[in-house]
């Protein structure tokens, strides 16, 4: 791709534009309703139904890759979403029994007092959790952000990774021009030049470094890099259910393990599904996506949250303290590493 700008057609592939928040952002409502959800069939006729919401190109796309969605003695039923926030509301309002969202959402539906278990987590690298800047700005590290507008999605782990990368930097929230934009509008406000940085994470981090753009800083370091799957406390009381989830949790955790292994292939479903360029889809894979594995819910993790909730409460963004191992469910946690496993990286030649 040799393109200056990255298209909104593409980005729309990703996220309608019509919706208000993405990927790990904020209040926007699943981009399809109750009866347009995608039902995966279970050999010999399941009895129970496990409902999963899913975002585009996520669970349902990497399961199928990895041939998980194989003789299932349960129907899933795929509803899909463009954010962490409405996917977890619906989770509290029993319309979905499970779904995966970043390290951000928990957080701000444990403050709503939602009714969410989180059940299991995934850890990875934190390349892909960009602040990006055109390649010709002259900002070269974050304390040059000072009075610069910053486009980020309210509420998305991009939203904490900017806040931490600003402390970092000796800065405040109130130093800078915090703009709240759903990607595909913050990609024409960083193309337009009405912003001056973007905080957002892959594959739109992967997509715009091909189209101008450099990084100023990332994640690594700075944030958890954690991604948590999120039940219904409802589906979980359920003993059908309960088992169902068991095994879709442990089907989810061999599939990352397959994409460690089959990166190219990964990347082509990928992009099929998405519409991401084959070389993009493989440059967030190698960089981020790829290099999860699964990990505990254990105190480090809860502890790691804890933080977030806490940075959030501090600066008003949620209201009131967030008791975030309240909102934890250990049961499946099983013989799982801990969640400050170092993420894996691939070798220039994988």
């Amino acid at each position: 791709m040799r393109r200056t700008s990255l298209s909104l057609s593409l980005l729309a592939a990703l996220v309608p534009l019509s919706l208000a928040l993405t990927a790990c952002g904020g209040d926007s409502a699943a981009d399809s309703g109750p009866g347009s959800s995608r039902d995966g069939a279970a050999a010999g006729g399941a009895k129970v139904t496990l409902s999963v919401g899913d975002q585009k190109g996520g669970s349902e796309s990497l399961l199928r890759a990895a041939g998980e969605l194989e003789n299932l003695d349960y129907t899933i039923k795929w509803s899909t979403f463009t954010s962490g926030p409405p996917l977890l509301e619906a989770v509290n309002a029993k319309a979905v029994d499970i779904g995966a969202v970043g390290n951000t959402p928990p957080v701000f539906a444990a403050a709503a007092k939602s009714k969410i278990a989180v059940v299991a987590a995934s850890h990875g690298s934190s390349a892909g959790e960009a602040i990006l800047v055109p390649k010709d700005s002259p900002l070269k590290a974050p304390a040059d952000l000072r009075g610069k507008k910053i486009a980020v999605a309210q509420g998305s782990s991009a939203h904490f990774q900017l806040i931490a990368s600003l402390q970092q930097a000796g800065l405040t929230p109130s130093d800078v021009q915090i703009t709240l934009l759903q990607p595909a509008d913050a990609l024409a406000a960083f193309n337009s030049g009405k912003v001056d940085a973007w905080a957002v994470w892959d594959p739109y981090t992967s997509q715009v470094l091909r189209t101008g753009a450099r990084v100023l800083t990332t994640g690594e370091g700075i944030v958890n890099g954690l991604g948590f799957q999120v039940a219904a406390p409802s589906a979980l009381a359920d003993p059908a259910k309960g088992k169902a989830l068991a095994d879709y949790v442990q089907r989810l955790q061999r599939a990352q393990e397959w994409v460690f292994t089959h990166p190219e292939e990964w990347a082509k479903a990928w992009a099929k599904e998405t519409g991401l360029p084959y070389e993009v889809a493989l440059d967030s894979v190698k960089r981020s996506s790829g290099t999860r594995v699964s990990v505990a819910v254990d105190d480090a993790a809860v502890a790691s949250e804890q933080k977030i909730a806490d940075t959030f409460a501090e600066l008003k963004l949620i209201p009131g303290k967030v008791v975030f191992k309240d909102y934890v469910d250990t049961r499946f946690n099983g013989s799982l590493p801990p969640s400050t496993t170092t993420p894996r990286a691939f070798g220039k030649d994988s």
